[in-house]
């Protein structure tokens, strides 16, 4: 009954910060409390986007790793129904798409990755079947539609595993938030740090436009609170 217990508070305690920092933080906050902890490379590509502007991402990452291959495969897509069956509540697939353009996202995908409960999927790569996708009300963010399969020009080698997009290291459990304003990973090592900050920082920024709101001018208003 104790693991049990503790188990139920942990999912539930989990569930409940992810919800906080979905109504509270957004992207360019966090990132400025990396920068100021020594971690200015924790940000997507900026081409990588949502469907839509008011799309919101907050999970953890479960990362993928895609390759380039050419033509017919033994096993086509490699281990893309693999890891798309073992995704958990909440997570979020997050690839790394290969060199070849194609759609590394679809209608279907999007439908396995949410009955299972995932938080969202970001491809640093292409989706397709973008009606189908939309009308699921599912968060995923790309680099924009495009059509082209990826069945004889792509293969899922592995899940799970440490992966880089571009200048971001990611390895599977790190916090993944994306809004209008980008991606953001934020590394397990410093997450507590990160979000108690960030919720300190979104709660002066407030301050800040009500007191320039007031009058204040934004030079006293930087002088008195630090924060622009």
């Amino acid at each position: 009954m104790t693991i049990q217990k503790t188990t139920s508070t942990a999912t539930t305690d989990e569930h409940e910060l992810l919800a906080r920092i979905r109504d509270e933080l957004y992207t360019p906050v966090i990132g400025d409390i990396l920068d100021g902890l020594g971690r200015p490379h924790q940000f997507l590509p900026p081409e990588v986007r949502g469907l839509t502007s008011d799309m919101i991402v907050v999970g953890r990452a479960m990362p993928v790793l895609i390759a380039d291959v050419f033509g017919a495969q033994p096993q086509p897509f490699g281990r893309l129904t693999e890891a798309l069956d073992q995704l958990e509540p909440g997570e979020v697939y997050l690839a790394r798409n290969a060199d070849i353009p194609t759609a590394a996202w679809g209608e279907i995908l999007t439908a396995t990755a949410r009955r299972r409960g995932a938080a969202g999927a970001v491809v640093d790569g292409y989706h397709r079947d973008t009606r189908g996708v939309l009308a699921q009300d599912w968060p995923v963010f790309s680099r924009g539609s495009y059509a082209q399969d990826a069945g004889v020009r792509k293969s899922v080698l592995d899940y799970r595993v440490p992966i880089e997009i571009g200048q971001v290291h990611v390895v599977p459990g790190d916090l993944i938030v994306g809004d209008r304003d980008g991606v953001v990973v934020i590394p397990q090592d410093v997450e507590t740090e990160v979000i108690g900050l960030a919720f300190e920082k979104a709660a002066t920024e407030n301050l800040v436009l009500r007191a320039i709101e007031g009058g204040m001018s934004s030079t006293e208003a930087f002088r008195t609170f630090g924060v622009l």
